[in-house]
């Protein structure tokens, strides 16, 4: 990796390119294939500056356990902008993870693990929806993309946000 750029790998919303190339987030983004973190679970409990649940990459005791989502490679340029999108301190601080690519490459990348978390939150729908779609965006496994369907929501109660937010997948579900 040069040091005009870092591997992202994301696990929540940022899976979805749409969101994670908007102009304050990380334009920069290309996808460069699917990963998984072994050792951790996706949760959503993550406690969101709208008051939401986030997902979180949770470690797990579970050996078993693995985390499926998105490896990216981002410009140097845009990390300030995705550290302040990701809340960077103020509720997932960075860290550097090994992720297995789906081409069987150990990779270290960039992710963002949840420091204030509250399992009794819900997601907003418009939040899972974003995941699902980067999920399939991604080609993660059907039976991962399962998973995250049966998430549980709630709706968001910001007309105007849950609106905003719906439309970045204008044609989507």
């Amino acid at each position: 990796m040069n040091s005009a750029s870092f591997l992202y790998f994301a696990y929540g919303s940022n899976m979805s390119s749409r969101r994670l190339r908007a102009a304050d987030r990380a334009p920069s983004a290309v996808f460069i294939e699917t990963a998984r973190l072994a050792g951790h679970r996706l949760v959503f409990d993550k406690i969101g500056m709208d008051g939401s649940a986030k997902a979180d990459c949770e470690p797990s005791a579970d050996p078993g356990d693995q985390v499926h989502g998105a490896l990216f490679r981002i410009e140097a340029r845009d990390r300030a902008a995705l550290d302040r999108a990701e809340g960077l301190g103020k509720g997932y601080d960075a860290f550097e993870v090994d992720v297995a690519s789906a081409s069987g490459v150990a990779t270290r990348a960039l992710t963002y693990l949840a420091t204030l978390k509250n399992p009794a939150l819900l997601p907003f729908d418009w939040y899972v929806r974003h995941v699902l779609l980067g999920a399939r965006e991604c080609g993660l496994p059907a039976s991962y993309v399962a998973v995250i369907e049966k998430v549980p929501c709630m709706v968001d109660a910001d007309d105007e946000r849950r609106s905003r937010e719906r439309a970045r997948h204008p044609t989507s579900a």
